[in-house]
């Protein structure tokens, strides 16, 4: 498709003001599929058009053959554990529980272990979705309870609300497993940790939770390092699906799970674990996977868009489509997701709202919001100064973010 002439517009830190009649964000000549350029328009949270001219009014962004993909979609985090130190070990394990037991001995032993874990619960769920913003992700799936705090507009990052859950079969038992998976409303997903191993018990836990009923379209699978291809078999014939934690699955057992035929048939969403045990974001597990060559281009990127927001019941996001929540990444023209950082994310929507990224275009996009000047990997960004400025007064800090102490309106 031909670019779009820029017109009237947002170049560098230059504003175009104009009677807002239909007050929206067009953005021009933005590469949504392989060199293919058209324009994206916005009004309040939606996406309200394709290929189609501005809106009277319109703050218009010509984005000189930017990336732009949907924001993406962590299917996997636990939020609060990611300012706790990593165990820094070449130590193997075979079953998950082994290395719970090892991190609860440290808890008793390991002074900077526990002060971290000393701080409060919210200022470490803030880091979490701090950690999520930096890296891309719009939308995050918590396996923990859904404490208050993440429901709030201040919060860095939009997190799954409506789900089910458990642990896991050797944490919270048959019972409690089987009643959460029965609670849980058919349109949510059911979330567990299973096959979390390299031995036998591993492998049985995908039987017993068949066996307690546990096995559905809703059911969403954490690791499955253990399945087997029968197993895996079943489970796409259930409907079910698996969140792959590749970093967490090498760093504790040396192998992860075989996923490049459920992942060719829409069944696999990536997950980043915490940092206690996993990569330090979603950029970096989907370097990771780049690596590991075992999926496709386009499948990677499935994995944390459509594909994710089907597995876990997101209706209204994970594709750039009219009428889709406007979730948005901008990304340098001709970026491939494995192979980004995020110094490199230009700019992230969330629900039609910038919440960080590079100045131009943060500013152009959000002109109402005032904005704090941050370095990210020794990169300037700036950053929405509310979330800002609970990161400036939490006990926990993103390591490479730096905050400044001044800030200023945007334009």
């Amino acid at each position: 498709m031909a670019r779009f002439a820029a017109g009237a517009g947002c170049e560098g830190a230059k504003v175009t003001q104009t009677p807002r009649l239909a007050p929206g964000i067009t953005f021009l000549n933005a590469e949504l599929r392989k060199g293919e350029f058209t324009s994206l328009r916005i009004v309040g949270p939606r996406i309200a058009s394709l290929g189609e001219d501005p809106g009277r009014g319109d703050s218009i962004i010509d984005l000189q053959g930017d990336r732009v993909l949907p924001g993406l979609i962590n299917a996997h985090d636990h939020l609060q554990l990611n300012s706790l130190p990593n165990p820094r070990t070449d130590k193997r394990y075979q079953h998950v529980r082994e290395w719970i037991a090892d991190v609860n001995l440290r808890r008793q032993h390991d002074p900077e272990f526990e002060s971290s874990i000393a701080v409060a619960r919210d200022e470490r769920l803030l880091l979490g979705g701090m950690k999520n913003l930096l890296s891309g992700v719009t939308t995050v799936a918590h396996h923990d309870p859904y404490y208050p705090w993440l429901s709030s507009a201040e919060f860095p990052t939009g997190v799954v609300r409506d789900y089910g859950w458990s642990h896991s079969l050797y944490v919270d038992g048959d019972d409690k497993v089987a009643g959460s998976c029965r609670a849980t409303p058919g349109d949510w997903p059911w979330i567990i940790h299973a096959a979390e191993g390299l031995d036998d018990a591993s492998n049985h836990e995908f039987d017993r939770l068949d066996a307690l009923g546990c096995l559905g379209p809703n059911t969403l699978l954490v690791h499955g390092v253990a399945l087997d291809q029968v197993q895996r078999m079943r489970l796409d014939r259930a409907g079910a699906g698996l969140i792959w934690c590749p970093s967490s699955n090498l760093r504790l057992f040396g192998r992860t799970a075989d996923v490049s035929e459920l992942a060719d048939r829409g069944r696999v969403a990536l997950g980043t674990d915490s940092r206690m045990s996993g990569g330090r974001d979603l950029l970096d597990e989907l370097c990771l996977v780049d690596r590991l060559g075992v999926l496709s281009e386009d499948c990677c990127e499935s994995l944390v868009t459509k594909d994710s927001a089907r597995l876990l019941r997101l209706h209204d996001r994970g594709e750039i489509r009219v009428g889709a929540r406007a979730d948005i990444l901008v990304l340098p023209a001709q970026s491939r997701l494995g192979a980004v950082t995020r110094s490199n994310v230009r700019l992230v929507l969330i629900a039609g709202v910038a919440r960080y990224g590079d100045m131009d275009y943060a500013t152009c996009v959000s002109r109402h919001l005032e904005w704090s000047d941050i370095t990210v990997d020794g990169r300037t960004k700036v950053l929405d100064r509310v979330v800002a400025d609970f990161m400036a007064r939490a006990g926990v800090a993103e390591p490479g973010l730096d905050l400044a102490k001044t800030a200023g309106k945007a334009a």
